[in-house]
């Protein structure tokens, strides 16, 4: 029987503008993010379409329930990810045509691509979630905490559920096509689209979204690519257009922590591999223990406040 909860999600989106740079502390890591909001409603789209076409190959009652779990959060990620999408196109109607050509790179790999392979690209890309997200998880005082609370709550829900789905995507795959190896194999095509989806998603944000309102080049979170194409913005000759100085959303992160992040990452892909062992953020259990006392976790920064000035004004 899964352990999986669903949690539908609201962060009232439509309430208020939704700034694209939500935490002005770190402009590279609010690119980063919203990269990542447009790559999750194209990837769990492709996740929703897989299960459907796995759910007749999953013998076991089990693992058929651990699928039916796991679509279904994901589901609920993509529909609050679309809210927030919304909101930022609302300002930037441009990037409606980013967002579309987002979900047209993960609709090709749907209609392009064998079963197996859509299985083996879903288990890759979960199995490098707990590594990376615990490094953000454990700096979230930095990384989540001084920006928008909306977009902050939404992305600390959708990683811990990540970590609390962390097995889910590899027990499907070897349930289905049960070959860690091939896994492996496809590991470099796999990662290979996720950075051309993400070129999409950054690139769009440089072309939609004015450089004063995003501080910094969106294809900052590409690290060398970002620091090639600032070196030949000095050469006149190659004509390389300015989108805004370099900059990486990580730089303040102590070395020795993000190297322990890349060698989970690597160690994700090995066959053998089991998530269920990693180490995982003390914020996950920390917030699976407030949502369930009964806390806003959508307002994760500010509910307490909110809610001691209620009490505070009651008193009175």
């Amino acid at each position: 029987m899964t352990d999986l909860i669903v949690r539908k999600m609201r962060f009232a989106f439509a309430d208020h503008r939704v700034p694209f740079l939500w935490n002005e502390a770190n402009p590279a890591f609010s690119s980063m993010a919203n990269a990542v909001s447009f790559l999750a409603i194209a990837f769990e789209k492709m996740i929703g379409h897989m299960i459907t076409e796995a759910m007749p190959f999953i013998t076991d009652p089990e693992v058929a329930e651990e699928a039916q779990a796991f679509v279904r959060q994901e589901g609920q990620h993509a529909m609050a990810h679309r809210q927030h999408a919304k909101g930022l196109i609302k300002t930037y109607p441009g990037l409606k045509e980013t967002l579309d050509d987002v979900v047209k790179a993960f609709d090709d790999l749907t209609a392009e691509t064998p079963l197996k392979y859509r299985l083996a690209y879903t288990a890759d890309l979960e199995a490098t979630f707990t590594p990376v997200f615990k490094l953000m998880l454990d700096h979230d005082d930095t990384l989540f905490a001084p920006g928008d609370d909306r977009v902050a709550s939404l992305f600390l829900w959708h990683f811990v559920e990540e970590v609390e789905h962390r097995s889910s995507a590899l027990i499907i795959y070897d349930a289905v096509a049960d070959d860690p190896w091939y896994r492996m194999r496809v590991a470099p095509s796999i990662f290979k689209h996720v950075w051309a989806v993400l070129k999409i998603a950054t690139e769009g944000f440089n072309k939609h979204v004015p450089l004063e309102e995003r501080q910094i080049d969106a294809v900052s979170m590409f690290g060398m690519q970002a620091r090639k194409k600032a070196l030949l913005q000095k050469l006149p000759f190659t004509k390389t257009p300015y989108d805004g100085p370099v900059a990486n959303a990580f730089a303040h992160l102590p070395v020795r922590e993000m190297l322990t992040a890349l060698t989970g990452v690597v160690r994700s892909q090995v066959p053998g591999h089991n998530p269920a062992h990693e180490k995982l953020p003390a914020l996950a259990d920390e917030w699976f223990k407030r949502y369930e006392d009964g806390y806003e976790v959508t307002q994760w920064y500010t509910a307490g406040d909110a809610t001691a000035q209620k009490a505070s004004t009651a008193d009175v």
